[in-house]
């Protein structure tokens, strides 16, 4: 007796909810940090936010480019992110620029702290995006970039752009 073999199922709708769920989706990056920073480590963060916050995050409206971090007292807390009022929120609203905290393990917030004692170290947050439902932040070990720095960094950009252009071109004339 042979074996029929079925067709691959299609996903249901709660399947294809939960599927697209999970994915990382993006609600603001910070593209100051890689510019101003050299990224040493970076962290996947929680991050406790009340109900309102959430959903005005949902929208997709949240700036990172003047936020920071700092540890106190065995606690990380991101300051300066700014997460505009829920539009249809009531009285009990959030402030846009409160400080935040960050839920990483002990151990990772200790190695931050005794890196960031040393000169030139600091806590950069990188991008803020969902998954699974939940708010995440991704967080960076940095050391600052002097000018020069900077500009060079620029022109390994535009030397790289200016080859693949280079390259795509080549590749066109061939075939």
């Amino acid at each position: 007796m042979a074996k029929h073999q079925d067709k691959p199922k299609k996903p249901t709708a709660g399947e294809r909810a939960k599927a697209a769920s999970d994915a990382h989706k993006t609600i603001a990056r910070n593209k100051k940090a890689t510019h101003d920073y050299f990224i040493e480590d970076r962290y996947e963060a929680g991050l406790a936010l009340t109900g309102t916050e959430v959903k005005a995050l949902r929208m997709g409206r949240a700036s990172l480019t003047e936020a920071w971090i700092e540890i106190d007292r065995g606690e990380a807390w991101i300051q300066g992110a700014h997460i505009p009022e829920y539009l249809q929120g009531t009285w009990n609203n959030h402030s846009p620029r409160r400080k935040r905290k960050l839920l990483l393990h002990r151990s990772e917030i200790e190695r931050l702290a005794m890196r960031v004692q040393a000169k030139g170290y600091t806590i950069v947050p990188l991008e803020l995006y969902f998954v699974g439902g939940r708010v995440k932040v991704e967080i960076a070990l940095a050391r600052g970039k002097q000018d020069w720095d900077k500009r060079q960094s620029l022109r390994e950009a535009q030397d790289k752009r200016e080859a693949a252009r280079a390259m795509a071109e080549a590749n066109r004339r061939r075939g």
